[in-house]
């Protein structure tokens, strides 16, 4: 039972009392021959070791621990380092071994005891030392080896050299190998890759002129019908006399009569207009698609030529584009078995044609209109934020001159710059870092400043809705909801994000984060998620009914993340003092696209964007504009020296601060370091 109860036990070696012949004759099977069980070391050898680690610690200095250097012997037969002994002589006369009375002149080199140190270093060297330095060393001695122990051992070397040769031209061959297997898998996979694209390509170059050709029979039958009528003289009088009543207003049956005298003449002209359209598409047919596109529009306007110039110039992004769509589209495709749209394009050239009509359809900004932020009494004219009211109407202005200013935008645009003047106009305690129209009570506007205060203001009655104390340290963004008129989101240098109520006096939520907040969003199409750009480089994608922690985080910029923007429900743009913008989908958890073009390092510069352009300022006093799709600027434009004071020499510190685009329209607000405000519209 006692045995039973104890469990496995690690062998080991134990001297036990001889067994009797009974025991020996009842033991079963016998012991593994011995030459299974490894041998034990030898006797001798384990005791030349206890004799080296024992001289070892004899050779150590009783004062510094280590390995005596210079022996020196004491009249009480101790030995020392000779720099110990004399170190220790200098603040007590007395051995640090037996306490006896001791002086420096009672000390005696230890010749004996340095001979045998020489002695055991040179044999610890060559017991630690390489058969090849031992043999080297041997050598250098002079040791003596007859010819033929030479011969031997130069054949062994050879051998040994020949071998290791062999084996290293094996490892290199295994290696160059696995490395052109891989290569070859690769560049198979790239060229699949290549044939597939090449596929869709010629897909949809053969969707492409089977439209263009229909587009051109069409062209070409209304051609054909109008040459008819104004040749036919019955015709032209018919429908003329058609006009002429419908105008004087004689009798209100003109439309069915008018529909008569179109069906009547169609009837007589659809099969010329059809046969001569047929032939025409036919010869067109037959052409080759560049040399075709060029006889039929010899002369090609300049905004022509100019999109296409423009396709050139962003080749490398467009075909990226087209391949990335193109290749997610035929995933879908063949999960849901339909290739097709209603145009008979396949979805993904539908969806890039899309892209491509949008980006070239603009170029360049043109300035509509242009005023002075600033006045004389208060020189600081930095606008922080530049905002559109619900109905695109008015829009705000804020920034280190402690005032909101609402401006009517049809003035702005219509009148003449020196007669344009804010509408209201609020002074604030401190200075203003962001500003947010409530989406549904016109008159509303909160304010963010670098005290803190987070304020809703009436922009009706110029006076505070509600006041709210909380943030620590200075506000940076605020926003109101878009689902949710009552409920708004402020972040703070305090390292926190809180969502107010107007209805409450105090925060209805509370998130701590570990780095200071910059920028804070609502998803336009929830109140419940919130996207926050965070001094940690990252974006912080929250669930509000759960702040435990992140639904999301985003993670890609170099540099603290400056603002956040949602171009749609599931498209969310960052923008960061590292000069880029980025673009995620915040329902996949996946990044999109990053832009460069730009430069931001220190300074905001704002952000703003719509369902398909992002823009933003530059330290370079430019703004910039960007396809979302496409990761280079669709175009820019730069405040001008004009814009500045002449008598400002550092001209060059200025930057644009704050953005913002009119809703569904090319049109954007913009305005500089310097105060300068522009009315910028995508043109041509």
């Amino acid at each position: 039972m006692g045995d039973c109860s104890t469990g496995a036990l690690v062998p080991s070696v134990k001297s036990e009392p001889p067994p009797s012949s009974d025991e020996i004759s009842e033991v079963a099977p016998p012991l593994p021959p011995p030459l299974l069980l490894p041998p034990p070391p030898p006797p001798e050898r384990t005791v030349v070791k206890t004799e080296v680690a024992e001289l070892d610690k004899d050779f150590l200095c009783p004062i510094c621990m280590q390995i005596i250097k210079d022996a020196f012997l004491t009249a009480c037969g101790h030995s020392y380092c000779y720099m110990c002994i004399v170190t220790h002589l200098q603040n007590k006369n007395d051995c640090p071994s037996c306490g006896n009375y001791l002086t420096t002149k009672q000390l005696f080199p230890n010749f004996l005891l340095n001979k045998l140190m020489m002695k055991t270093s040179a044999h610890q060297v060559a017991k630690t030392a390489t058969p090849c330095e031992q043999l080297r060393q041997a050598l250098q001695k002079g040791c003596e080896v007859s010819v033929k122990e030479l011969d031997s051992l130069l054949y062994l070397l050879v051998e040994k050299k020949r071998k290791m040769e062999q084996e290293e031209a094996e490892t290199n061959m295994q290696i160059l190998l696995d490395f052109l297997h891989c290569l070859r898998k690769e560049k198979l996979e790239e060229l699949n890759e290549i044939q597939t694209d090449l596929q869709y390509i010629k897909e949809d170059i053969n969707a492409v002129e089977r439209h263009r050709i229909e587009l051109y029979r069409a062209r070409e039958r209304y051609s054909v019908k109008l040459r008819m009528l104004v040749d036919d003289p019955t015709a032209t009088k018919a429908c003329t006399s058609l006009m002429d009543k419908r105008n004087s207003g004689i009798f209100s049956g003109v439309p069915s009569l008018e529909g008569q005298c179109q069906m009547g003449l169609g009837n007589s002209l659809n099969r010329t207009a059809d046969a001569k359209a047929l032939v025409s598409s036919q010869i067109l047919q037959k052409k080759d698609v560049y040399s075709g596109l060029d006889s039929q529009h010899a002369g090609q306007s300049g905004v022509t030529v100019a999109r296409k110039r423009q396709v050139h110039a962003q080749f490398n992004d467009l075909q990226e584009c087209y391949l990335q769509k193109r290749r997610h589209w035929a995933r879908q495709s063949h999960k849901q078995e339909e290739r097709d749209t209603r145009e008979g394009y396949h979805a993904g050239l539908e969806d890039f044609k899309s892209v491509l009509s949008t980006f070239t359809r603009y170029s360049r900004l043109r300035v509509i209109a242009e005023l002075r932020h600033g006045d004389l009494f208060h020189p600081a004219n930095i606008v922080s934020s530049i905002e559109f009211d619900r109905d695109d109407e008015l829009f705000a202005t804020a920034g280190v001159s402690r005032r909101i200013k609402v401006f009517e935008y049809s003035s702005v645009v219509n009148e003449p710059e020196n007669v344009q003047c804010p509408i209201v106009e609020m002074t604030t305690r401190s200075k203003l870092s962001c500003l947010s129209w409530n989406k549904y009570t016109k008159s509303h506007i909160a304010s963010s400043d670098y005290d803190g205060i987070v304020t809703v203001w009436d922009v009706t009655t110029r006076e505070s809705v509600m006041e709210y104390e909380e943030h620590e340290k200075r506000a940076w963004s605020v926003d109101f909801s878009r689902t949710e008129p009552s409920m708004l989101v402020s972040g703070s240098d305090d390292c926190k994000v809180k969502i107010w109520c107007t209805k409450q006096e105090a925060s209805v939520l509370n998130i701590d984060m570990k780095a200071n907040i910059c920028s804070v969003k609502y998803n336009p199409g929830s109140s419940i998620f919130v996207a926050v750009g965070s001094a940690d480089h990252q974006i912080h994608y929250f669930d509000l009914r759960n702040v435990s922690q992140p639904l999301y985080i985003f993670s890609g910029h170099r540099k603290a993340v400056s603002y956040v923007k949602f171009l749609s429900n599931n498209e969310l743009a960052s923008a960061s003092t590292d000069s880029t913008l980025r673009l995620w989908d915040v329902k996949e958890n996946l990044p999109l696209r990053t832009f460069r073009g730009h430069m931001n390092e220190k300074n905001f510069v704002g952000l703003t964007v719509n369902s398909e352009y992002i823009a933003c300022g530059s330290e370079t006093n430019e703004v910039f504009v960007y396809h979302k799709a496409i990761s280079k600027p669709a175009a820019w434009h730069r405040f001008g020296s004009s814009d500045l004071d002449d008598t400002d020499a550092d001209a060059g510190s200025y930057f644009i601060s704050a953005v913002c685009w009119k809703s569904d329209s090319p049109t954007m607000l913009t305005a500089n370091s310097q105060g300068t405000i522009k009315v910028l519209a995508l043109a041509t």
